[in-house]
């Protein structure tokens, strides 16, 4: 290389810096503008925001709840009760819970919280809805327009309006609106109305440091801080941040290190006042529902309770009616203590379509319909599909006497009856307790986890109880609180659904108060639906079903005159009043009691699901209100079951199921079914129950006493037909959990 070439190359160099010095150099210019621009937008927003009068803008629109057919009303949520006191008449304990639990800067801050705003940032790049995190000044901005658009141009809105007000009102003023203004649930805005609501004590002045926390507490979200839901995780969440507002009250010198102690080991009792008139009945129990999924949907009790929404739910006006006529006519003669849960979901869509949760959400807001109970013998589906997932056979022989040693526990059948060597269809047909053991325990590799894991596939609920149990030889039979009615219908309704599973949910649309669509069911369609089962599995668990009905302890079901699959379920115990008593002997009355009795069955247009239960808290005995051995999910539970599907489905064209494969139905093999003896304690009488029995007349199909299970005689069933298509239906809590069973479950049926 030249001399002279060998001197240009550090020409060329300086040339490349000179570009980018110039490159950077506008960049700078750019952005220096761009900040300028900003700046110069945020001070003419700025000037020109107005700082609205609150008790003009402080003004709510009722929002109405409709049945599915967007006729007839269920009901609105227009709850305001609103009653303004002077910040001098609010104890400065009042004020500092609130502070401690919403903004403990509120003092000091400029009325927005920076890390708040960068929280929105980010949720805004991500696509996400724009939440909380907000100081006390942004919440009182946002209540004074009602607004909930979750929008980039209304949280701009609100910080501009929130910093104005930071610097141009007194801090007190603030708080004083904010007191008067805030939603504490149950209807109540403000602190007043907080203190009637809950504690009956309107004056701020009378309320106790612990009301006052409690009442911080609610505020941050009414819906997942319910005090009225008895659900052990709501009362975990409330307590721990009941804890955070007391400790932040001790860090702001208003209570003592020993007050925080005291304060804590226990939340103030509660004095509530009578609910609104218009959850009266059992429709209440579908008003709260829909409310509660609005709230998971992030709708936020403004929004529901003011926001002027139109919400359209999936409750069927006509079902709903025919199912309430079916839970307080189709019952027993003695009624007193007696419960009935019921729920009526819509194959492959997911729709809550009716449900019976208990006479008068006011008298008594726990709901039997969604509360979790024990679900027995109707927990065997599942073991059913995860087998046939497991590679078995529905003629696969398994031990049908009683008892069966698992893991150096004896287990048995109902009544301890033999069966002899049985195959996994008449195991199901007849809910031989201790075949399924054999499957579950001995010939799968771990069963009972891959019970649970069907059992949500269908969709069951996961639970920590059902966690626990994975490892519980006794799962199979459901002997701890699992699901509840609605739970089962909607599980039961994967099956009918050729192993699709949908999301169960009862809000089929919620519109603004301009007309917009904010939420359709179509995004669970879309987004959620997922296929559970293969559907020649769950094609088989519905021929294997239709048997129980056809010859096993459903048979009653036959007068519904149409293809059903359905089972049978019980669940024993100790009853509530004799677990002292049981625990001074030892266990002398382990199993004495039915403690649930369930009938969960399915045509492929509708799946219902009827539980009974007894005494006040659902944990006595049920066996008194039955002349049967034991309180059978074949016989009441059934019959309720029956009159609600009779009337349901009159009118709809029958649909079959879509039959197996007939290799797969095939009987290559010779069992050695042993039949129960021949004694007249084990001939029911195969009549099936009437639709409606005289009062003081023993069900037809009762069995005399000693019978071991509801078991008619043989008759021979009819194979479904491959029919495809369903004539489509017209789409129109608080939980209670027992104490844990023994590991050696009474009943099973």
């Amino acid at each position: 290389m030249s001399e002279a070439r060998r001197k240009a190359a550090p020409a060329r160099r300086r040339q490349k810096r000179h570009w980018a010095v110039r490159i950077l150099g506008w960049l700078a210019a750019l952005m220096f503008l761009g900040i300028i621009g900003a700046v110069a937008t945020f001070f003419i927003v700025y000037q020109t925001t107005k700082i609205p009068d609150p008790n003009k803008e402080f003004a709510t629109n009722t929002t109405t709840v409709t049945f599915a057919d967007q006729r007839n009303s269920l009901g609105s949520f227009f709850d305001q009760n609103r009653h303004s006191v002077p910040l001098a008449q609010i104890p400065k304990s009042v004020q500092d819970s609130v502070i401690a639990a919403e903004d403990r800067t509120f003092w000091t801050n400029p009325g927005i919280s920076p890390q708040g705003m960068v929280r929105a940032a980010v949720n805004i790049a991500r696509g996400e809805q724009l939440q909380g995190g907000s100081t006390i000044t942004q919440q009182y901005v946002k209540v004074m327009y009602l607004t909930q658009e979750r929008t980039v141009g209304r949280k701009l809105k609100e910080l501009f309006i929130a910093t104005k007000l930071g610097r141009q009102q007194d801090k007190s003023k603030t708080l004083e609106g904010y007191l008067n203004t805030v939603y504490f649930g149950e209807g109540a805005y403000g602190i007043s109305a907080a203190g009637d609501a809950y504690f009956t004590q309107p004056d701020p002045r009378k309320l106790s440091i612990q009301q006052s926390a409690l009442l911080a507490t609610v505020l941050n979200n009414p819906s997942l801080f319910d005090v009225t839901d008895p659900d052990p995780r709501t009362k975990k969440r409330i307590i721990e941040r009941y804890h955070y507002v007391l400790n932040g009250m001790q860090q702001m010198g208003t209570i003592t290190a020993a007050q925080e102690q005291q304060y804590g080991r226990a939340l103030p009792p509660l004095k509530m006042k009578k609910k609104s008139s218009r959850y009266a009945g059992p429709n209440g129990f579908l008003l709260d529902m829909a409310r509660k999924e609005l709230g998971k949907l992030g709708f936020d009790e403004d929004a529901i309770t003011g926001g002027g929404l139109k919400v359209t739910t999936t409750f069927n006006y006509q079902q709903q009616k025919k199912i309430l006529i079916a839970a307080k006519n189709e019952l027993p003669e003695k009624r007193g203590g007696l419960h009935v849960g019921m729920a009526a979901v819509q194959p492959g869509t997911g729709q809550l379509l009716a449900m019976y949760g208990g006479p008068d959400f006011l008298k008594s807001q726990l709901n039997w319909a969604t509360t979790k109970a024990r679900p027995g013998s109707s927990f065997k589906p599942f073991a059913l599909a995860a087998a046939l997932e497991d590679g078995k056979s529905i003629y696969d022989i398994f031990q049908g006497d009683s008892p069966i040693t698992i893991q150096g526990q004896k287990f048995g059948n109902e009544l301890s009856t033999d069966y002899g060597d049985v195959t996994l269809l008449k195991a199901t047909e007849e809910s031989i307790n201790t075949a399924f053991y054999d499957l579950v325990d001995n010939k799968m590799d771990n069963g009972p986890e891959k019970v649970t894991a069907a059992a949500e596939a269908a969709g069951i609920p996961a639970s920590k109880t059902l966690e626990d149990d994975k490892a519980n030889p006794s799962t199979v039979l459901g002997p701890d609180a699992y699901a509840s009615p609605v739970d089962m219908a909607n599980a039961y309704a994967t099956f009918a659904a050729g192993g699709k599973y949908t999301p169960l949910h009862v809000i089929k649309e919620v519109r603004g108060p301009d007309g917009k669509v904010l939420w359709s069911d179509a995004k669970i369609l879309k987004q959620q639906q997922k296929q559970a089962f293969p559907p020649e599995i769950a094609n088989m668990v519905n021929y294997v079903l239709q048997k129980v009905v056809t010859d096993g302890t459903g048979t009653g079901a036959k007068d519904l005159d149409r293809p059903v699959a359905g089972k049978t379920g019980t669940a024993g115990g100790v009853a509530v009043e004799d677990r002292a008593e049981n625990q001074k002997c030892g266990g002398c009355k382990d199993g004495s009691a039915t403690l649930t009795s369930w009938w969960s069955a399915y045509t492929p247009q509708l799946s219902t699901s009827v539980l009974y239960r007894a005494g006040a808290s659902g944990e006595s005995d049920l066996d008194p209100y039955s002349d049967d051995p034991a309180f059978f999910g074949g016989n009441w539970p059934l019959k309720t079951w029956l009159a609600f599907m009779k009337a349901a489905l009159d009118g709809v064209p029958q649909a079959d199921f879509v039959a197996p494969d007939d290799d797969q139905v095939k009987d290559t093999t010779t069992p050695t079914y042993t039949p129960p003896p021949s004694t007249p304690t084990n001939t029911p009488t195969n009549t099936p129950p009437p639709n409606t029995p005289p009062p003081n007349t023993p069900p037809p199909s009762t069995p005399p006493p000693n019978t071991p299970t509801n078991t008619p005689t043989k008759t021979k069933p009819t194979k479904p037909t491959n029919t495809p298509g369903w004539p489509s239906l017209p789409t129109g809590g608080p939980t209670s959990q027992p104490t844990k069973t023994p590991q050696k479950p009474g009943g099973g049926q």
